[in-house]
């Protein structure tokens, strides 16, 4: 009896520290992502090279430069878990200092057809962070930030 009763409380323990499973998705849903993609932004210029979806898992070298050189370098992930995808998202300052001790984390809020949105799990510079592809190839970034405005950015192929 107390050895089922153990079990039975070990089996709710582990369900309630189950993390949370965002919608059911896989990297290849991503695939419209790959490219290279760019805007200006004032005086300077970001780029975000997508490299194509393979292994559960696809990946952005974005680099933010203008006249002074590069001032700003991040690479994001994604990669498929418990069915669903994660993202993580570390950035840089000139001479790779890093602008935050560790990669923030996302989870997949929602996923349509050339649209995905991922909210934020870990602190960090934003919110949400959602990317989609209309039919003209505008490649549209929307960062929701912590006080609580939505900056979108229009990039093109490169």
């Amino acid at each position: 009896m107390c050895i089922k009763r153990l079990l039975a409380t070990v089996s709710l323990v582990l369900v309630s520290t189950t993390t949370y499973a965002g919608p059911a998705a896989k990297i290849a849903d991503l695939a419209w992502m790959s490219g290279t993609w760019s805007a200006a932004l004032g005086p300077n210029t970001l780029e975000e090279n997508w490299i194509s979806a393979a292994g559960g898992g696809i990946a952005a070298m974005v680099r933010m430069s203008g006249a002074k050189g590069v001032s700003m370098w991040e690479v994001i992930t994604i990669e498929e878990k418990e069915g669903s995808l994660t993202m993580s998202v570390q950035q840089w300052g000139s001479g790779f200092e890093p602008r935050s001790p560790v990669a923030q984390k996302l989870e997949l809020e929602e996923i349509s057809d050339k649209r995905v949105k991922f909210k934020a799990v870990t602190e960090g510079s934003m919110t949400s962070l959602g990317y989609s592809r209309s039919a003209d190839n505008t490649f549209t970034i929307e960062m929701g930030q912590p006080k609580g405005n939505v900056a979108k950015l229009e990039l093109k192929a490169k």
